[in-house]
């Protein structure tokens, strides 16, 4: 049986299942300022991906570096979040 398909389905599950408090924490703490953070993060995890010759390890850091990259959006939906009161604002950030 080949059961590359449900590891890589189980890791990205975890991968954005992890990456929404990331999100959450970043733009508390941070502000959106972070983002070109995620950008690089994102664009050299899928760089690596390109690479490597293990299909799960390769798929993996690919879902790993889309899901920097679509963070980058996130980081600014949540702001609007923070914005509406869905969210608490930091209050040590003007």
């Amino acid at each position: 049986m080949n059961f590359q398909g449900i590891i890589i389905g189980v890791i990205s599950f975890l991968v954005i299942g992890i990456f929404h408090p990331i999100v959450i924490k970043c733009e508390y703490y941070f502000s959106c300022r972070v983002w070109p953070f995620f950008l690089l993060a994102g664009i050299i995890s899928i760089l690596v991906s390109l690479f490597i010759a293990n299909s799960i390890l390769s798929s993996a850091l690919g879902v790993l570096g889309c899901s920097c990259i679509w963070s980058i959006r996130e980081l600014f939906e949540q702001r609007d979040r923070v914005a509406k009161g869905w969210f608490p604002a930091n209050p040590k950030r003007k």
